[in-house]
Formats: C-alpha cells, structure tokens, sequence
C-alpha cells in the first residue's frame, strides 16, 4: 500500500490559498508503468514520486504527461523532505539539480528560466484585467497573464493557463513564475489564483530562486 502526502505550495500569509500537490515520499512503492495513470487518476496539477529521499531525486507528472521540471513540486518536495524525513541541500529531477533553501516557514528552490516549456507571457493593464479573463489570452495553449499591483515593490497579478499539460488553470505555477523573473531580472512577490503567493529573484549566475510556504492538508493510504 503506498503512502500519499496532499500539501499545498505557496500559501499565502494566512495560511490560505496555494497550489495542491501530491507526493509519495517512497515512490518505489508505485510501479514506474502506473505513474502516470495514478497521476491522472489524482487530478492534481503534479504528483511526484520521490526515487531517493537522501539524494532529493524526484519524478513529476501532471496529469497528462511527465515533466523534467516544475515551481510548486519541488518547492513542495523539498519542504516536506524536511518535514517529514530530513532537510536537503539539492533536489534531482531529469532537468538537472536545484539547489535548495530553508528560511523559518519558508522553502526555496533554484532553478533555470530555460528548462520549463515556455511560457507565452501576455501583459495586460491592470490587476482587474487579469481577474476578468475567461481563458487563455490569445487562446494560447500555455499562457501567464499578468499586470503590476505595485511596480516599485514588484507586487504581480498572475493567472496562468497550462492547457497543453491537462490543466485548465493553474492555482500557483512556479516554472512560470521563474520564467516571469528571468525576463524582467527582479525579484517579484506574484499573486497567482484564488489566494497563492510566489517569491522569486534573479541569481547571479542567470538562474532563480523560487520560494514560499507549505502545508499539509492530509496523509492517506493509496491503493
């Protein structure tokens, strides 16, 4: 019987909001040929399988197909590693490794703007305008949209719409949000969805650290 976490990633500071994902910390415990019906069956925008919990390595699928990298997985894995078993210094995923982070509640993770499938990014005019969006701008099939709250304090209003991997709407999509960083080089506090809360900076090397709060919402037996 294999053993699923249901957490939340990015969560805003009360505790609200943020992205659901599940994890099976002994991803051994799933067959490789079932992950991704089990994904599927789940219904959460990614579920990971953790290969090796000493070495941070990880599997990630949406519920369409496996991805080599994604924000809210392994912002959420890392967090729970250490919650759960041990803090990591680095996670594995087939992209490459991301270094890791903690700060009080906080988790962080640092990835490359270049790994996730890009974004088609659609500025508009006001927080307003982003709220009143039916779908995808453009009717592009992986789209962010976005406005300024607060330019100087780079305060961001985000939805985003990962269609082409199975996801309607994403609640919290930290591979966009790194992606956002990389093209405007600052960091950013990004409010994505019904109540989530992105942190993100520019890394000196290119890359970025992406980063917020988890919680914990149940733990159940998986059949």
């Amino acid at each position: 019987m294999a053993r699923l976490h249901v957490l939340r990633v990015f969560c805003a500071e009360d505790g609200s909001g943020g992205n659901p994902l599940g994890v099976f910390l002994e991803g051994a415990q799933v067959r490789e040929g079932r992950r991704q019906a089990v994904a599927t069956e789940l219904g959460l925008s990614e579920t990971v399988f953790v290969e090796d919990a000493r070495q941070g390595a990880l599997r990630i699928f949406t519920p369409a197909v496996e991805l080599p990298f994604a924000g809210h997985p392994t912002v959420g894995s890392a967090w729970l590693l250490a919650s759960e078993r041990a803090p990591v210094d680095a996670l594995h995923v087939p992209a490459g490794e991301l270094g890791v982070r903690y700060d009080g509640d906080e988790t962080f993770v640092s990835a490359r703007p270049e790994w996730p499938p890009a974004f088609e990014w659609v500025q508009l005019g006001s927080p307003a305008e982003v709220e009143a969006l039916d779908g995808p701008p453009g009717g592009h099939d992986n789209c962010g949209a976005w406005a300024w709250i607060d330019e100087a304090e780079g305060a961001v209003r985000a939805r985003v719409f990962p269609i082409r991997f199975g996801i309607a709407e994403d609640e919290a999509t930290g591979s966009a949000a790194v992606q956002l960083c990389g093209r405007l080089r600052r960091r950013l506090e990004i409010r994505q969805g019904r109540g989530s809360r992105i942190s993100v900076r520019p890394l000196e090397d290119g890359g970025v650290e992406l980063g917020g709060t988890c919680a914990l919402d149940e733990v159940r037996d998986y059949s």
